[in-house]
């Protein structure tokens, strides 16, 4: 190939292809990343770039990026509760719809994650959270947000059982995220990861513990596909 298709910094090399393939820029984790490689990877990818989404930022990154960017005029946002940065204009004309569902405020960094990633790629998400199994009354009370609706994403640790209910309520295809919220034999979302994957709700794929990007990609993907 003549050309490479990606720019080559030595210690990383940020996929310009992505974007054809996929609909969307390479997405950057931000996870275990050195301060000055990241912000080298943001700089460079973002002069190809209209858009950047940056995932498991901790402040101390988003300072060092934040100061990378200062003298360029380009917008940057901080979600901190999800942890993602998002740089440049965002889609205002989305598509479909996605529901995104958790079972308690606990999961809410996990699903915030997913619906606003859902947002970035073009979709349009409703949320509804702290709907747990617990107090299933407050699911049935608001069934009436799967309407429409084209992919669902349901977060859940703890036993995990939420996906399973919400699965026996709609006919879309849902993806299930193990969140790692939960006390000791829970172990740190193996078990709500465990109840999912053994689940006979029909239609229901699962993602890693705490995955909410990896199913937002998905769900999102679907969404796309539908909306053609």
């Amino acid at each position: 190939m003549k050309d490479k298709h990606y720019i080559e910094m030595g210690f990383a090399k940020y996929d310009l292809k992505r974007e054809k393939i996929k609909g969307f820029p390479e997405v950057i984790l931000a996870l275990g990343k050195d301060e000055k490689h990241l912000t080298e990877i943001v700089v460079k990818a973002i002069k190809r770039t209209k858009k950047l989404l940056i995932t498991r930022v901790i402040p101390e990154q988003y300072a060092a990026i934040k100061k990378a960017l200062a003298k360029s005029k380009i917008k940057i946002k901080y979600y901190k509760i999800a942890n993602l940065i998002y740089i440049g204009e965002e889609d205002k004309n989305r598509i479909g719809k996605i529901t995104v569902v958790c079972a308690g405020t606990a999961d809410v960094p996990v699903a915030e994650e997913a619906a606003l990633c859902c947002e970035f790629f073009g979709s349009n998400v409703e949320r509804l959270y702290d709907v747990g199994v617990a107090g299933i009354h407050r699911l049935l009370n608001n069934a009436d947000v799967f309407e429409g609706c084209n992919s669902v994403i349901v977060a859940a640790g703890m036993d995990g059982a939420l996906p399973s209910v919400v699965g026996g309520l709609i006919s879309c295809p849902l993806i299930a995220v193990p969140t790692s919220v939960g006390y000791g034999a829970s172990f740190r979302g193996l078990a709500a990861l465990l109840t999912m994957l053994n689940s006979c709700s029909v239609g229901m794929s699962v993602v890693n513990i705490d995955n909410g990007f990896g199913a937002a990609y998905q769900a999102h993907l679907i969404n796309k596909m539908v909306c053609k």
